[in-house]
């Protein structure tokens, strides 16, 4: 059973797309970081996932990668990362996930890791660093209870869409265009039949779109040929615009959430 996919289902079910929406932990203030997690949450995003913050974030762009700098200069760390998940799981009841890269976890101990997430509630996880290839050995019995979901890319062949399909929990991860996040000078309009063939080929999960997503238009685009939208850097940016004023923020994941139930 996972309860990400139960979640996400229930939504489809009633007629909505999913809105999952990405902070890097701890920023841009690390001591107002779980009331602007929990209100983005109230503001219509469906799943959270928090990303602990890494010196090399391989798939981020510089918006991310700024964020995340910002948040290891404030001492942010996965313990802290954890005690964030583990007071705003106090505050929701919606799906939490957990979003970095394999350095961490490894100096963190894998099986500890593992253990301490599912212990504080943390729905799923997402390490895109990690390949279908070295699963087995990364991903061990410790994450029984914690969705493992995985990226494809548009340079992924239709045979690995469908093994990586096979190997995820909770959804699949679809990269709407190459390169990092914040990508938006190339549209996943151009990346258009890609997202639909994609679609078409996961059958075991729910696939959302994620990486170049800015606004409503986009959201309702690429929703149309999925099952909800993932939206990081054009929140993380719009944070850093508003010194500690959330308000354009939370306008941004409500209107994000309304055109996902039209």
């Amino acid at each position: 059973m996972s309860f990400i996919s139960d979640y996400i289902t229930k939504k489809i079910e009633s007629g909505e797309k999913i809105l999952s929406a990405f902070l890097t932990a701890g920023f841009p203030d690390k001591d107002n970081f779980v009331k602007l997690a929990v209100d983005v949450l109230n503001s219509g995003a469906d799943l959270l996932e928090i990303g602990f913050p890494f010196s090399d974030p391989l798939a981020d762009g510089p918006i991310i990668q700024a964020s995340s700098q910002t948040a290891l200069q404030q001492g942010i760390t996965l313990n802290e990362t954890f005690k964030y998940a583990e007071a705003i799981r106090k505050e929701t009841d919606k799906p939490l996930i957990l979003m970095g890269y394999a350095n961490p976890v490894l100096n963190y101990g894998i099986d500890k890791f593992a253990s301490d997430a599912s212990n504080l509630g943390i729905a799923g996880v997402i390490i895109p660093d990690i390949p279908i290839e070295e699963y087995d050995n990364f991903f061990t019995s410790s994450f029984d209870n914690i969705d493992i979901i995985l990226l494809v890319t548009p340079t992924t062949s239709p045979e690995r869409i469908k093994a990586i399909d096979e190997k995820s929990r909770g959804f699949v991860y679809c990269v709407s265009t190459s390169g990092t996040t914040g990508n938006f000078s190339k549209k996943a309009a151009d990346n258009l039949e890609f997202i639909k063939n994609t679609y078409s080929l996961v059958r075991k999960n729910k696939m959302l779109v994620g990486f170049g997503i800015s606004n409503a238009a986009d959201a309702k685009l690429y929703s149309a040929h999925s099952d909800g939208v993932i939206v990081g850097s054009a929140i993380i940016k719009s944070l850093m615009s508003q010194n500690g004023n959330y308000k354009e923020t939370l306008r941004l994941i409500s209107e994000l959430k309304q055109v996902l139930r039209n």
